[in-house]
Formats: structure tokens, sequence, C-alpha cells
């Protein structure tokens, strides 16, 4: 049974990668994804979110981190990462960080529920185009969905199955703050505040 020390290792292991990674890292040239986490996390907590889906929330973009260092080959696993880097396009865009970002927790033994609400990125993000398209923002956002993913808008089967989710409410919710929250704006919590979150949601 892990010690509550080993949880802890575990937990500081993820939050150095986010903290020193995400602070070189930036989105469009004007946030960090360090910030960009913590304002998704703030705003899911704002909005009466339960804990495993703040932590999603919080690591949400961790798999273009995970990719971008050296513990890609220490700790995810070899064969899939080997696939979702061979069945992509250059466009390193086309590759599907959401579902390395859950695998990436999931090996460090993070909730079930978080690493799949993270996995749910690109599916996510072709419900929205397929009902609300203009809340894309941009057509450049709509260009990375079609031509990033090769997959368009949801078929209605395909809505369908994703609408019967049980997680269906959450995942997208997810992916609309990911989308909207961009510019730093008063208060924002420090990476140390979800610390202890994430220990007492570590299954033991």
């Amino acid at each position: 049974m892990p010690t509550t020390m080993f949880l802890e290792q575990r937990v500081t292991t993820v939050f150095e990668l986010l903290e020193n990674a995400g602070k070189k890292e930036h989105i469009g040239g004007k946030i960090t994804r360090l910030d960009h986490a913590l304002q998704v996390a703030q705003l899911a907590k704002s909005e009466g979110a339960d804990e495993e889906t703040i932590l999603a929330a919080l690591f949400y973009d961790i798999g273009h981190l995970c990719l971008s260092t050296e513990q890609r080959r220490d700790v995810c696993d070899k064969n899939f990462l080997s696939y979702h880097l061979t069945n992509t396009t250059r466009n390193t865009s086309a590759i599907d960080y959401g579902r390395i970002g859950g695998e990436y927790l999931r090996q460090f033994g993070f909730p079930k529920k978080t690493c799949e609400l993270i996995e749910s990125d690109v599916m996510a993000r072709r419900y929205i185009l397929t009902v609300d398209p203009q809340r894309l923002i941009t057509p450049a956002v709509v260009s990375v969905v079609y031509e990033s993913y090769r997959a368009g808008p949801l078929s209605s089967t395909e809505m369908r199955e994703f609408e019967n989710d049980p997680l269906f409410k959450q995942k997208v919710q997810l992916r609309r703050w990911s989308y909207f929250v961009k510019v730093v704006e008063g208060y924002l919590a420090t990476l140390d505040t979800y610390r202890d979150m994430a220990i007492r949601n570590m299954p033991i």
C-alpha cells in the first residue's frame, strides 16, 4: 500500500513538470501554459466543480509538456507514444495531447475521472465544432480541429454516443473553460494551492 510520502513524491513530480516546463512554453505567445492551467483550475473551482474535475482543469495541457521533456521516455509507455507520434502529420498539433496527458497522469496514479476528462479533448473539440462552431472564436481554431485531427464535426451516431457518456457535461465544460480563459486578470491562486487536493484524491 502506498505511503503518504510515496503519494507526495508522485504528486511532486507532476507538479514540478507543470511548474518548470509550463513557465517556458507559451500559448500563442501571450500566456504561459502554467498561468493558463491555473486560470482554468480557478474557473472550475469558482463554478463549483468537484476536485477531480478541478485537477483535470489544472492538468488539461500536461500532454504538451511531457512530450517536450525527457520524461516522455522514462514515464510514458513507449508503444503508446510511438503510435501517436507516427500516426500524425508533421504538424505537431496533430498529436492527441489529451490522450498522452491522461496516460501520463494515469501512470502516476491520478484519479480515473481526472484522466478520462483530460483524454476527452479531441472529442469535446469536435462536439463543440458540431453544435456551436461560432464559439470556437476564430477560423484558425476550427482549422485545428479539421486539419490536425482530420476529423470534422461528429456524425449523428458519434454525437449520440458522446452525449450518453456519464462524463459528457464535464468533458464539454472543461474544453469550454480552456478555450475562453486566456488572459490573467485579478488574483490567481498558486500551483501549491492544489497540492493537498491532488494528494487526497490519489487512490491508495
